[in-house]
């Protein structure tokens, strides 16, 4: 067995934890407690680590072919083996909670994987192979028979149990190897369900009905959520990734399912993504008004004020854990090899402790957005997190931090940080009068001005022709194209116009991909689809419209976006499937449907 590209996989979610399943029909990643938590297969990082694979024998070999898609405004994934001998379809879901409808997915997934096979044409022999490695490829289970045929796997804090509709098991030393023949019109359903060692046992479901049943709850959920704009063939499946990355326990967003898929095969910026970012709240915002409703921002809203808490003069951290823990230490797991030798892979990220002045900029930015459907005057953990984030940036936004791209050197003055402190002041200024008596909008206001005068004297860069990444600096960097979006300056600007094309000149590339900096190695998705907003914003509507669908043709065959895009091979590289880039795709689309929109 080879370990497949990134690209090769396609999402599972049941809005509490997520999977991976490749072309070749093995569930590579699954941490069944929920997104951060650990994995039980984890073939992503390494070929020790776990996999669960169900396909044709001999899969990939000459005379096969698979075609996947997912049953449409869902998460249920249908792969179709072609053989020389007929065909199958594979039917993958995790499953919903029996009866549960429009915003009550997720919530009490039972945690149980689907895989139902359905004989096409001829006849099929099939191999299940099923290697549990829970605690990250730590722990080998002991495998027990059961009295009903399945079998079950317990190791740690873990039990799993495995069944097949009318087919025995059994269970090998450390796995289970079983092969059966599927027929025209012959369907086999297959179950895989966890539960935690010290508590109730794992839930026993019906694969097939399941499966319908999942079909529907996935259904039922988009029918409360319609996209009026351009592009609704790409907006709607990449909402519902956005979606099935929601641990909907909290409301919070993952960034995305995996952690250390690497930025550059065989590199170091390899980071765990399986958290929420603050620093991107503002857009995710804009895409869930856009592709959502309003409830996923309400809940998203009461997850944050709970998590940050009441504002002191420390910074607020970038990234908060899914039911908002605070302290997310990082640590290497030095017995995994990493995807494609790509080392090290990490757990927690330290970036939690980075002082990043544009998390409140982004937190204030949606509330902003918001502000309407918030109530005046706003709820008082709301109005006391408004007023103790402005406070806080008036009180700090001359200090350096590491910028938006999470640096692990030096901290900098960076140009889009200032920025962000401005947007920070400016709404909080222009909402005063629904954060109470505390509220100061005449010093945030001086403080507000006096950031604007100083991006606009040492983040402009006359000799480059652009504002660049740090005061002082020459280097570019496409967070700049950030500005026209937050509306730091009309996008009719001379130095917005001409920090645009310069950046499209030097960072961008032939296919419309948009590096972050001079020396980054891939093309990042989420900057491409910033440029998009961009020209879209300057009247250039036909390039706009070019350069989107050019950057949307990256995703792989069922829709999904890692986080980069290789620039010589046109390989996905960096976590998957990655929130950001949905988001962008979805923010994009809808400023090519309204320029002025946001």
């Amino acid at each position: 067995m080879e370990q497949p590209v990134i690209s090769d996989y396609g999402f599972l979610s049941d809005c509490r934890s997520g999977a991976l399943v490749g072309r070749d029909g093995s569930v590579d990643w699954w941490c069944p407690d929920r997104f951060d938590g650990s994995s039980v297969f984890n073939r992503l990082l390494d070929m020790r680590a776990g996999y669960f694979r169900l396909a044709p024998v001999g899969v990939g070999g000459p005379g096969h072919r698979v075609e996947r898609a997912y049953h449409p405004d869902t998460l249920v994934l249908r792969s179709v083996h072609h053989t020389p001998e007929g065909s199958v379809a594979v039917t993958d879901a995790l499953a919903a909670a029996l009866g549960a409808r429009g915003h009550d997915l997720g919530i009490d997934s039972p945690a149980v994987l689907l895989r139902v096979v359905q004989g096409l044409s001829g006849r099929v022999r099939m191999a299940l192979d099923f290697v549990p490695r829970p605690e990250n490829g730590l722990l080998t289970p002991y495998l027990h028979d059961q009295s009903d045929g399945s079998v079950l796997a317990a190791a740690g804090s873990v039990v799993l149990v495995l069944r097949a509709d009318g087919l025995p098991l059994r269970a090998g030393r450390d796995s289970v190897h079983e092969e059966f023949e599927v027929s025209a019109g012959q369907v086999v359903g297959i179950d895989l369900a966890y539960a935690p060692a010290y508590g109730e046992p794992p839930a026993r479901l019906h694969p097939v009905r399941a499966v319908d049943e999942t079909v529907h709850a996935w259904e039922a959920f988009r029918e409360h959520h319609r996209y009026p704009g351009r592009y609704p063939e790409l907006v709607r499946p990449s909402a519902t990734v956005v979606t099935g990355l929601t641990y909907a326990r909290s409301g919070a967003l993952a960034a995305a399912l995996t952690t250390s898929l690497p930025e550059q095969l065989g590199g170091e910026r390899n980071y765990d993504y399986r958290y929420s970012w603050l620093r991107d709240f503002s857009m995710t915002l804009r895409a869930l008004w856009v592709a959502a409703c309003p409830h996923e921002a309400s809940r998203l809203f009461a997850w944050l004020s709970r998590s940050i808490g009441r504002i002191g003069d420390d910074p607020v951290p970038v990234l908060f854990g899914l039911e908002g823990e605070r302290d997310l230490s990082e640590h290497e797991c030095t017995h995994l090899a990493g995807h494609a030798e790509s080392r090290p892979v990490r757990v927690g990220n330290d970036a939690w402790r980075q002082r990043q002045l544009d998390v409140p900029g982004e937190i204030i930015s949606g509330v902003w957005r918001l502000r309407d459907y918030l109530g005046r005057p706003f709820q008082t953990e709301l109005r006391e997190m408004v007023l103790g984030l402005a406070d806080q940036v008036a009180a700090t936004w001359q200090l350096p931090d590491r910028g938006m791209w999470e640096t692990r050197d030096e901290e900098r003055h960076y140009v889009s940080s200032k920025v962000l402190c401005w947007v920070a002041l400016d709404r909080a200024v222009r909402m005063a009068d629904r954060l109470g008596e505390r509220a100061d909008p005449r010093r945030w206001a001086a403080a507000r001005d006096e950031i604007r005068d100083t991006v606009l004297r040492e983040g402009w860069n006359e000799r480059v022709g652009a504002f660049t990444g740090a005061f002082g600096s020459t280097e570019l960097d496409a967070s700049a194209l950030f500005l026209p979006v937050v509306h730091f300056l009309p996008v009719d600007d001379p130095r917005i116009r001409s920090t645009i094309a310069v950046v499209e000149r030097e960072l961008g590339t032939e296919d419309g991909l948009v590096r972050r900096w001079n020396t980054d190695p891939a093309g990042f998705l989420l900057c491409s689809f910033w440029l998009v907003e961009c020209l879209a914003m300057t009247g250039e509507s036909e390039r706009a419209r070019a350069l989107f669908e050019r950057t949307a043709a990256h995703a792989n065959d069922v829709g999904l976006f890692s986080e980069q895009i290789d620039l010589t091979t046109g390989a996905q590289l960096g976590n998957i499937p990655q929130a950001l880039s949905h988001i962008g795709l979805i923010n994009a689309a809808w400023r090519l449907t309204d320029p002025s929109a946001f």
